[in-house]
């Protein structure tokens, strides 16, 4: 929900206790501020718990790309050597029992 959203739900919420065209009174005040700040407070540990996840899934994602960057180091040393840089088109070699 957005801050926008909160801000209407507490206006209707107003709007609520001065229909009967009496002053609300101030419990009831404080009453909608409270749920208002602890609505904000779940969200805001939501996201604190989102953003925990996500960061810790960043971190497992950076370590399986440097362990395939090493792999991929790895084979490119185990590879012949074609000679010039150019690169081998496998369709090109025939298998060995042609």
């Amino acid at each position: 929900m957005t801050s926008q959203q909160h801000g209407r739900r507490l206006f209707h919420a107003f709007a609520r206790l001065f229909h009967n065209g009496a002053m609300p009174h101030p419990n009831d005040i404080d009453d909608a501020i409270d749920k208002r700040l602890t609505d904000l407070e779940v969200k805001a540990s939501f996201s604190e718990d989102l953003v925990d996840h996500l960061n810790d899934l960043v971190a497992r994602q950076q370590e399986q790309i440097e362990l395939l960057i090493r792999e991929v180091g790895k084979l490119k040393d185990r590879a012949p050597d074609t000679g010039g840089g150019a690169s081998r088109d496998p369709r090109d070699e025939l298998p060995p029992h042609y």
